[in-house]
């Protein structure tokens, strides 16, 4: 048996351990029951409980779930919009959240999903300084998609310092 602060309490029978708990109010849980003789400690139960859930809260808090976000894309997406949907994909890589590239193919369009596969591509490339191709492009129906992930933060964070330092040397240029 081990005492609430971890001290050795030594070997008891149970009826013993059990009276030893109830006197100090406090609960005897099993911790190793497959160790011979069985390890039992004395704690606060409910308090032991209210702490497990705390610290689980608090590493949940800490925690970054990336989500899955989508862009779509037409085939004959004029160069502007294409810029301008790169541009929101690139921030929300950035915010450390999954793209999915969906490009939608309409009647005719059907004939030529490597118009389809073209635009993902270039979508990739656009993006290849803050992110990676998790899944290339997969037709389903009249749609083609494939998922892009951002790269690790420590690697987006040293490309920032680069473009941090490359706009201080313009500016000192400039001057």
């Amino acid at each position: 048996m081990v005492g609430e602060k971890g001290e050795q309490l030594g070997i008891l029978p149970i009826a013993q351990a059990l009276e030893t708990a109830r006197r100090q109010n406090m609960d005897l849980v099993e911790v190793a029951p497959t160790a011979t003789p069985t390890v039992c400690r004395l704690m606060d139960y409910g308090k032991y409980k209210y702490d497990q859930t705390k610290k689980e809260k608090e590493a949940k808090k800490n925690q970054k779930q990336a989500l899955l976000r989508e862009i779509r894309l037409r085939p004959k997406i004029g160069e502007h919009d294409f810029e301008s949907k790169a541009k929101v994909a690139r921030k929300l890589l950035e915010d450390g959240d999954k793209v999915k590239v969906t490009v939608m193919f309409r009647g005719r369009e059907n004939a030529h999903p490597e118009l389809g596969l073209k635009l993902i591509g270039r979508m990739a490339e656009r993006l290849s300084d803050v992110a990676s191709v998790e899944k290339s492009a997969a037709r389903e129906g009249g749609r083609l998609h494939a998922i892009i992930s951002p790269l690790s933060s420590t690697k987006t964070k040293a490309k920032e310092g680069i473009k941090e330092k490359d706009a201080k040397i313009k500016d000192t240029q400039r001057s």
